[in-house]
């Protein structure tokens, strides 16, 4: 996807979110572990909750933001994702599922740092920010549970 605003970001996040639900949910069903399964289950369902999160986005964000160009996003290292989903995690670990799963949401915050700041006016700003603090905010409530999920 060529992303050339930030409504075209917004769009991509929800789109990202949204395939590794997907992802998430097809490998669940795939997958021998029953520890693993259930991460996977749950993975799924945050994710898609993640995916209507940032809709809201689309629909709640000043229009003049969502129009404002994204001219740093193009010098950003592409985020790396099983795009195709060809049921990789259903091969994982548990301990692997959570490193992948964590390293994407890492990548996504380090694009989010990389455009805050940038942001030339005000509006686009503010929706930066706040979708870094959601992105943010779910990596840590992810972290927590899945190390609860660890412990059984």
């Amino acid at each position: 996807m060529d992303i050339k605003t930030f409504g075209e970001l917004i769009d991509w996040t929800r789109q990202l979110h949204q395939h590794l639900a997907d992802c998430l949910a097809h490998c669940a069903n795939e997958h021998e572990e029953e520890r693993a399964r259930m991460l996977l289950n749950y993975l799924a369902s945050h994710e898609a909750e993640m995916q209507r999160v940032v809709a809201g986005f689309e629909e709640q964000a000043d229009k003049k933001a969502l129009k404002t160009y994204v001219y740093d996003y193009l010098e950003h290292q592409p985020i790396q994702t099983h795009r195709t989903c060809d049921a990789p995690y259903a091969t994982l670990s548990f301990d692997d599922i959570c490193r992948e799963v964590f390293d994407l949401h890492e990548q996504t915050i380090s694009l989010y740092r990389s455009l805050d700041g940038k942001a030339e006016i005000p509006e686009a700003k503010e929706l930066v920010e706040a979708l870094l603090a959601l992105e943010e905010h779910e990596a840590m409530r992810l972290a927590r549970q899945t190390g609860r999920m660890s412990d059984v």
